[in-house]
Formats: structure tokens, sequence, C-alpha cells
């Protein structure tokens, strides 16, 4: 059921900025829409990289789908940051089409939705 009271802020990270974690660090490095069935899709790729974990290293690409964009950048937050307004993806057959069409066109090992 998509309805507009699944409407959520998003606060756009800035790119290719490192951010450390526990384990290792990784970046969002794009930032980009897919079309589908009309609509526009922000998603995200990021890449994450682990060495400082204790059981080895390595590292990956993913991508992150916050949703169905409903308003582009129509404020900002307390950071400066940009805020689109999206509807997160909750549909199982539309998230497997999404992830078909990103494991096609971008270089990531995994795709979750936000």
């Amino acid at each position: 059921m998509n309805t507009d009271t699944e409407l959520q802020d998003f606060s756009h990270p800035e790119l290719n900025v490192q951010v450390t974690a526990i384990g290792g660090s990784y970046f969002i490095i794009k930032e980009a829409r897919l079309s589908l069935n009309g609509e526009d899709i922000l998603y995200l790729v990021g890449t994450a990289i682990f060495d400082t974990t204790c059981c080895g290293t390595g590292g990956c690409a993913y991508a992150l789908v916050p949703g169905v964009i409903r308003e582009w950048q129509y404020k900002t937050d307390a950071n400066g940051r940009p805020v689109s307004q999206v509807r997160p993806v909750f549909e199982e057959r539309t998230r497997k089409k999404i992830r078909e069409m990103l494991f096609k066109n971008e270089s990531v090992h995994q795709v979750n939705f936000m």
C-alpha cells in the first residue's frame, strides 16, 4: 500500500567523506536517481573497508535506497544539509526490480532499503 502517510525526510549525506567505524570505515561516493514506473527512486552508492577487525580485512560496495522522491531538497536540516521527502519502498516486487537494476548498472555487492 502506497500512501503519503509513509513519507519520511531524508538528509542527503556529504559525498566522499570518510566515516570511521569500529571495524573500518565507509564512504558514500555517489547519489543518483533511478527511474521506475514513472517515479524517481533515490539511491546512494558507498564503499566499506574492513581493516581494523579482529578476523581479517576486506571491503565491499553497496547501494542504499531511501525511497521514491516526493519532494526534492525542499529544506535544510540543522547541519545545513539538504533534505528531500521520500516514500520508502516496502513492496517486495518493487524492491526486487530495483535490486536487479542496481546490480546491472552499479558495481555493488548488496542493495539495502532504508
